[in-house]
């Protein structure tokens, strides 16, 4: 019965960070993200809450390639009122490498 509760407590833990995380207009947040690197890069790639298979997690960042600027780096999701509509496109037509 404990194990139930602990993985209850998890689901709900992550119900809860994405839907917080789309109503501040992440609206990627569990699925297909844009993300920017340090570096300034925009590319999409997948955003799981409180999962990553390609990088490592950090709270709201990531530690992991960048496919645009070809390094690795810090990535954070991008607000989609923060971007222009070229800018979405760029992105959009930059996804890192997909998980088999």
């Amino acid at each position: 019965m404990t194990a139930l509760i602990v993985i209850v407590m998890i689901v709900l833990a992550l119900a809860v960070s994405t839907f917080a995380a789309r109503r501040m207009g992440y609206s990627g947040i569990g699925g297909d993200t844009i993300v920017r690197c340090r570096a300034g890069h925009l590319f999409t790639t997948l955003w799981v809450p409180g999962g990553s298979l390609k990088s490592i997690r950090l709270g709201m960042t990531r530690f992991q390639y960048c496919p645009v600027g070809r390094h690795w780096t810090l990535v954070t999701p991008v607000r989609g009122s923060e971007l222009t509509d070229e800018e979405r496109q760029f992105a959009s037509q930059h996804h890192d490498t997909r998980v088999p």
